[in-house]
C-alpha cells in the first residue's frame, strides 16, 4: 500500500483523484486550505478509513513538511487557477503557484520523498506557433501570470529532479470539465443563464477555439503514467505530457450545447475581439501523441464532457452559490 499526499484535495480534480487513489487501495492524505475547495466534495473519501484530511496551506512550509511525513509520493494539484483576474492580484499567482510549489519540493526533500506529479497547464504554450502543440514546441512569450507561475513551477520540479534525484511527472492540461467543476466559461454561462435565461454575456466574439477534457479521462491518464513510472531512468528524471482531446470547439459551439441542455434561447451579447481577457489564448489544441503512445485515449468527446458538466451543475446548484 502506498501513502500519498494530495495537495488541493478538496478541489475539482483533487477530490476526484483522491477517490481513485483510495479505490486502488492507497492511503491518502488530503491537504487543502479550503480557499476554493469544497468540503462536500470529500464526503465519499471521508467514509474511507484510509483517508485523512488535513487543513493546511502550502505557504506554511513547516506544517506542510509535518503533514507530508511518511508519504511515498505527492500529487501537487493545489493552485490559484484564476487566469482571467490574474492582473488584479499578481502576487496570488506567484505565491499560490510558484512559491507553494517550491515549498512542496522542500517538504518532500526534508522527508526523503522523491516522486511528484504536478498539474501544469497548456497555457504555458501561449499563442503557440505549432498547432496541434507538442510537448517540445518552442515556448513563445508568456501572456498570463497564471501560465508564467505554472511554468516557473515546472522549472523548479525539473531542477529538483536533476539536482536531488526526484522523479517528476508534469501534466499540461487543456481545460478540465466534469463532475465537481467549479470555474471556467461553462460554469459562468450556466450561472448566468440560471439567473436570467433571456440573455448571455460572452467575452470576446465567441470564435475562440478551445479544447476540453473530462476529469475522469484526465485522472486515468495521470495514473497510467505514474503507474508505468515513465520518468524512472528518463533523461533528467522528468517526463512531461500534454492531456487533452484530439480536437477543439469554439465558444459558440459550447454555448449551443449548454443552451440545449438548459432548454433556453438567450439573446447573445458579445463583447467583441478575438480574446475574452488579457492572456486568453484564442486557439488551444494540444498534440497528445505522447500520452496516447502508452495506451491512453479519452473516452468522452468535448461535447459529451460539456453536456455532462452542465447536467452535474443542474443537479448540484449549491456549488454555484458556494463559488459566487
Amino acid at each position: 500500500m502506498t501513502r500519498i499526499l494530495v495537495t488541493g484535495a478538496a478541489g475539482f480534480i483533487g477530490s476526484n483523484l483522491c477517490e481513485h487513489l483510495l479505490a486502488e487501495g492507497n492511503t491518502v492524505i488530503g491537504w487543502d486550505n479550503f480557499s476554493t475547495g469544497q468540503y462536500r466534495f470529500l464526503d465519499d473519501a471521508l467514509k474511507n478509513p484510509n483517508f485523512c484530511l488535513m487543513r493546511g496551506d502550502n505557504l506554511d512550509v513547516g506544517a506542510l513538511t509535518d503533514g507530508m511525513a511518511g508519504c511515498d509520493m505527492v500529487f501537487h494539484l493545489a493552485a490559484n487557477a484564476d487566469v482571467r483576474f490574474g492582473l488584479e492580484h499578481p502576487r496570488k499567482d506567484i505565491e499560490q503557484n510558484t512559491i507553494a510549489t517550491f515549498h512542496v519540493l522542500e517538504a518532500m526533500r526534508a522527508n526523503g520523498i522523491k516522486r511528484i506529479a504536478f498539474s501544469s497547464t497548456g497555457s504555458v504554450y501561449g499563442e503557440a506557433a505549432v498547432i496541434p502543440t507538442p510537448e517540445n514546441a518552442p515556448f513563445p512569450i508568456q501572456t498570463s501570470l497564471y501560465a508564467s507561475s505554472k511554468l516557473a513551477g515546472e522549472s523548479l520540479i525539473s531542477s529538483y529532479c536533476e539536482g536531488f534525484g526526484f522523479e517528476g511527472y508534469i501534466f499540461r492540461f487543456v481545460s478540465i470539465l466534469g463532475e465537481r467543476y467549479t470555474h471556467g466559461h461553462v460554469f459562468d454561462f450556466v450561472s448566468q443563464l440560471l439567473r436570467d435565461p433571456s440573455k448571455l454575456d460572452v467575452l470576446g466574439d465567441g470564435n475562440q477555439r478551445k479544447s476540453y477534457l473530462h476529469v475522469g479521462d484526465c485522472i486515468e491518464a495521470i495514473l497510467r503514467v505514474v503507474t508505468q513510472s515513465t520518468a524512472r531512468g528518463a533523461k533528467h528524471g522528468v517526463q512531461i505530457y500534454n492531456l487533452g482531446t484530439d480536437g477543439y470547439c469554439t465558444i459558440k459551439d459550447s454555448i449551443s450545447w449548454i443552451c440545449d441542455e438548459l432548454r433556453v434561447s438567450p439573446e447573445m451579447r458579445y463583447s467583441g475581439g478575438c480574446r475574452g481577457w488579457v492572456g486568453d489564448n484564442p486557439l488551444i489544441y494540444l498534440d497528445t501523441a505522447k500520452i496516447c503512445a502508452i495506451g491512453w485515449e479519452p473516452k468522452l468527446s468535448i461535447e459529451e464532457g460539456v453536456r455532462r458538466t452542465v447536467r452535474w451543475l443542474l443537479a448540484n446548484e449549491w456549488v454555484i452559490g458556494a463559488r459566487s
